[in-house]
């Protein structure tokens, strides 16, 4: 093998690798690409790592957390997406990738597929659904219109609420309704009206306008406020043909926001004569059941009867009764004088004093067959006890003394001793005898 001309370059893989990284970066500062996503992984670091691909080659690609952040869509597997992006080369692996600052959908565009994926995040959720909808007052006391302060949308609503119910408190809660921030400012705005309970209706309006201009109310924090208000909302944004996500969270949507003032409040015009209309078919009610009333109190007073005349038939029933009351008194008083004759001559064949001596002289007989008795059965127990004694008394602890044993123990115990092995040397036992006992000691 020839020798290496000392004039070629050698390169180390590291030092390859830098010249390429130099070279890629150098030449691809920034560039803009077009690509599918595919491989989406987002970490818990909010970085979010995928592959860009077409149907010819893929790429790596990474987008940090800050520039995620500044999306107005969602990263998806599948969304074609165009983006500017910066060429690098990671040296441990000798791989490149693009690392993109901004990028949007193709397609219908960026706001457009942000609104749909708002939209149908929230739809999941449960925001758009009718149960969390809240009735509107009927006749409000007060109410909050959240809009711009110099926009037509106020004077409009200010005009339609003054000719339809003219007093009603109309409050102004100034907010930008475009640009950036805005939607928190509208966020605010709800919920600082909220907290203070001072209104029991909120208008949120704004004029007409393009998806950009309107974007504020397409926000995911505005959503989330009218979903949390406890006061009802009418959304006013736009024109007819405008819709945006306020207007499915909102509890009712109206039009323009001359049409959410119109349903905000009644036409005052319309309910004073309903009230004119309600108080003659009331009177005319009244004018008729007191006519019906009035007939009526005639014909009872055509058939009441005379005072004087129920008092008297009255009295006739109270006469009546009395004496049918004596009458039957008397008869009851003469029958049970006649059982108590009866009564009386029975008892005395049946006195007390006369059953005293019989029962007396049983009472004598039945003492003595008891005394009798009773003797028999003492001297029978007795009898029985001295057998018993007798069968028992070689069985006891003394009559074994007696015989001539003896119970040894130890002393000052109630430990028996049973065997030779149970003592040791200069134990002292007690051995207790037919007739006293013994203290000694073991040698």
């Amino acid at each position: 093998m020839n020798a290496v001309n000392q004039s070629t370059t050698i390169y180390t893989v590291g030092k390859l690798t830098r010249k390429i990284k130099s070279l890629l970066e150098e030449r691809f500062p920034f560039l803009w690409i077009t690509g599918e996503i595919s491989n989406l992984a987002v970490p818990a670091s909010g970085h979010a790592y995928f592959s860009l691909k077409d149907d010819k080659s893929i790429i790596s690609g990474v987008m940090f957390k800050g520039q995620r952040r500044k999306l107005t869509f969602a990263l998806e597997n599948g969304t074609t997406i165009t983006g500017m992006a910066r060429l690098a080369l990671y040296e441990p692996r000798g791989s490149y990738q693009l690392i993109f600052e901004h990028m949007a959908p193709e397609g219908a565009g960026a706001l457009q597929a942000a609104f749909e994926q708002l939209k149908k995040k929230l739809a999941n959720e449960g925001l758009f659904d009718t149960d969390h909808k809240k009735a509107l007052p009927f006749l409000p006391e007060k109410i909050n219109v959240i809009t711009s302060g110099t926009g037509a949308a106020v004077r409009d609503i200010i005009h339609v609420a003054g000719r339809r119910f003219p007093g009603c408190p109309l409050e102004i809660v100034p907010v930008r309704v475009q640009g950036q921030g805005s939607e928190n400012e509208i966020a605010r705005a709800i919920t600082q009206v909220n907290a203070l309970q001072r209104s029991d209706l909120i208008i949120l309006a704004r004029g007409g306008g393009s998806l950009e201009d309107l974007w504020a109310f397409n926000t995911e924090v505005v959503a989330r406020a009218i979903c949390d208000s406890k006061i009802p909302i009418i959304s006013g944004i736009g024109h007819e043909t405008d819709f945006t996500i306020a207007d499915f969270v909102s509890d009712m949507r109206a039009p323009t926001p001359s049409a959410a003032a119109q349903m905000a409040l009644p036409d005052k015009k319309d309910l004073l004569k309903e009230v004119s209309g309600s108080g003659q078919r009331l009177s005319s009610a009244m004018g008729k059941r007191l006519e019906m009333l009035s007939l009526r109190l005639d014909d009872l007073s055509a058939r009441l009867k005379s005072p004087d005349r129920v008092v008297q038939e009255f009295k006739s029933r109270v006469q009546e009764n009395g004496s049918r009351i004596n009458a039957a008194m008397k008869l009851r008083f003469s029958r049970n004088r006649e059982r108590l004759f009866w009564l009386r001559r029975t008892l005395d064949g049946t006195l007390p004093r006369l059953k005293i001596p019989e029962h007396r002289h049983g009472v004598a007989n039945l003492g003595a067959r008891l005394n009798q008795a009773m003797d028999r059965m003492i001297q029978d127990r007795r009898a029985r006890v001295n057998e018993v004694t007798a069968s028992l008394m070689p069985l006891s602890p003394q009559a074994v003394l007696d015989r001539g044993y003896s119970i040894t123990r130890r002393a000052g115990t109630d430990q028996l001793v049973m065997a030779a092995d149970d003592v040791q040397a200069h134990d002292r036992l007690e051995i207790i005898l037919s007739k006293g006992r013994l203290v000694t000691r073991v040698e």
